[in-house]
């Protein structure tokens, strides 16, 4: 276990050397030639690190980026994903309506590919909503789904995510065990993996808060210490945020008010004046209570800042509605790029569907014209023939599958149905009009051969 626990803060601190933010053109260009529908997942999930997690405007950008490339290219699954990311921005500025609309349109799109990763991925990012809400069962419903999907599916680095969330959700609703077994789960597949992705201190959080309810009080301030420092200095100010506000409360239960006053405060400055503030109403409900019967000023101080945060969900929305409202307009802007896109591609396959009758008319009609004159072998002009009502029925046969699609729902039992019903009527007269046609050209030509020959010896008895 010991090994264990160095081998992670070995990873976790090698975190701060190579976060950075991923290079997304790259990325989706090596999306756009992959072929394996689960490489590409893989590949759109390396957009989501550490980093870009605690910059929900770089996520929303991106996100927006990630759809009009996805439109571009017609793949659902990076469409998909592209909802869930933007869903998670909105989520980070607090426009939690905004977020659930995102990862609605994502799990719609994720259970029609019957990609189980990408499933898991749009389940884990919606549930993160209703846990910030505290609606805790749909959480933890989500959560679980997202896990076992997570392990039926192919994409191996999210399967910590859900078992991570569910380790937090479980410590809310004092299901200590749960949240322990699932916390352990997280850190050993991270382990497994060298997932250096996994959000740093925040398992440490998990297991501080689940040992300080559980009364090992040494155990859960070496934890808390721990995930404070992979996080202090760091962009991480959410995850720091968590620690600060476990380790106070961990204070008041033991009873402790200097201690918890201390780090109630760091929690409160970790994410002062950052898009994450709607976090400090945990620790300011903690010093509001403290300062209650003591402190007169200190208790309006932050009963104020406990509002603040409280109506932070709002105020957040009004302090970033020009940026939302700019994105907005982006993503209307692509979606109406993407439709004319739709309808030039409609356009080409009209084009090319009038092109073809074209040359199938103009193909039959020279056929007919030089076979009165200048094709004189038979079998030459049986075969033209074939080749001529072969174009024409395979041209209706192509004009009328995309009908069929449509009125089929695209069930193959129903398009087969369909498909030897149209058979049933074409072969038969195919044959009936290959008969009659070859024949009558044939006849056709023979005779117009025995007059040309008969006024050739006329012509030449003359002389």
């Amino acid at each position: 276990m010991k090994k264990k626990v160095i081998l992670f803060c070995f990873i976790a601190s090698m975190q701060n050397l190579f976060a950075q933010k991923p290079n997304v053109d790259s990325i989706l260009q090596q999306v756009a030639i992959e072929k394996d529908e689960d490489k590409k997942v893989d590949l759109l999930v390396r957009l989501y690190t550490l980093e870009v997690n605690n910059n929900p405007e770089w996520i929303i950008e991106t996100g927006l980026k990630m759809l009009n490339h996805s439109q571009t290219t017609k793949n659902s699954n990076q469409e998909a994903y592209s909802y869930s990311f933007l869903g998670q921005g909105y989520r980070l500025l607090g426009n939690n309506i905004k977020a659930l609309d995102y990862h609605h349109r994502a799990i719609a799109l994720a259970e029609k590919s019957n990609n189980l990763s990408l499933l898991a991925i749009t389940e884990n990012q919606m549930a993160h909503v209703y846990k910030d809400r505290e609606e805790y069962d749909k959480a933890i419903s989500l959560y679980l789904s997202a896990t076992s999907h997570a392990e039926m599916g192919k994409v191996e680095i999210i399967k910590s995510w859900a078992p991570l969330n569910l380790g937090q959700v479980y410590l809310a609703t004092n299901k200590l065990d749960s949240s322990l077994m699932y916390s352990q789960r997280a850190y050993e597949i991270s382990l497994r993996l060298k997932d250096t992705n996994l959000a740093p201190g925040l398992i440490f959080t998990n297991l501080g808060g689940v040992h300080s309810k559980l009364g090992n009080a040494p155990l859960a301030i070496s934890y808390f210490n721990m995930a404070i420092k992979e996080t202090y200095g760091t962009s991480y100010v959410r995850y720091l945020n968590l620690a600060y506000t476990g380790l106070a409360q961990h204070y008041q239960r033991v009873n402790q008010t200097d201690s918890c006053i201390l780090y109630a405060k760091k929690a409160i400055a970790a994410v002062n004046k950052t898009s994450f503030f709607y976090l400090s109403s945990k620790p300011a409900q903690l010093l509001a209570d403290i300062y209650e019967k003591t402190n007169c000023d200190s208790t309006l101080k932050y009963a104020k800042i406990l509002k603040t945060a409280n109506d932070s969900l709002t105020s957040s929305k009004a302090n970033q509605q020009i940026l939302l409202m700019t994105f907005e307009e982006d993503l209307r802007q692509q979606e109406v790029a993407a439709e004319k896109v739709k309808e030039e591609q409609q356009r080409k396959q009209n084009i090319q569907y009038a092109l073809l009758a074209l040359g199938i008319i103009t193909f039959i009609f020279l056929f007919l014209m030089l076979s009165r004159r200048h094709i004189s072998n038979t079998k030459l002009i049986q075969f033209l023939g074939v080749v001529a009502l072969l174009l024409v029925f395979e041209f209706l046969n192509l004009l009328l599958h995309p009908f069929l699609e449509r009125i089929t729902h695209h069930s193959p039992v129903l398009m087969l149905l369909a498909l030897v019903c149209i058979a049933a009527l074409l072969v038969p007269l195919h044959h009936k009009l290959e008969k009659w046609a070859t024949h009558k050209l044939v006849e056709k030509n023979k005779a117009i051969r025995l007059a040309n020959a008969k006024k050739t010896i006329e012509e030449l008895e003359k002389k």
